[in-house]
């Protein structure tokens, strides 16, 4: 069994951001070698998130405007009382969660149709990363 490790490193201009990542995880799985496994995906900070889903203008405005309606930013969150002003960003972590496994067939992505990985930011204009581990064989 193979395992291979890499990063990917994010410092969003914005406070909130989305970026396709589908074609970065496919370059680092080929360098991996692995032809059947997973390869996993995940954020390594609070205020971030993986997201898969269809590459769409209007998707993307529903999903932040879903997010906003279920996690707002409010300046009245219990986090907040520690000098932060992030509360909103973990919890919108929370509800797209941190990372996903995608499964690895003939050497690609195995991935439906319509579906692309993107990284999602909630908390930027900082330097963050992603770590990309794909084990098989």
């Amino acid at each position: 069994m193979k395992s291979y490790t890499e990063y990917l490193w994010f410092d969003t201009g914005t406070r909130r951001d989305l970026a396709n990542i589908t074609s970065e995880v496919d370059t680092i799985l080929h360098k991996s070698g692995v032809q059947e496994g997973f390869c996993l995906v995940s954020a390594m900070h609070i205020t971030a998130g993986i997201w898969v889903n269809d590459h769409e203008e209007g998707l993307w405005q529903d999903f932040w405007e879903w997010l906003e309606g279920l996690a707002p930013y409010r300046k009245d969150y219990k986090h907040h009382r520690g000098g932060e002003d992030n509360g909103d960003a973990h919890l919108k972590r929370s509800l797209i969660h941190h990372q996903v496994v995608l499964p690895v067939t003939a050497g690609k992505l195995d991935l439906g149709p319509w579906e692309q990985v993107f990284y999602a930011e909630f908390d930027g204009q900082r330097r963050k990363r992603v770590v990309l581990k794909v084990i098989g064989e």
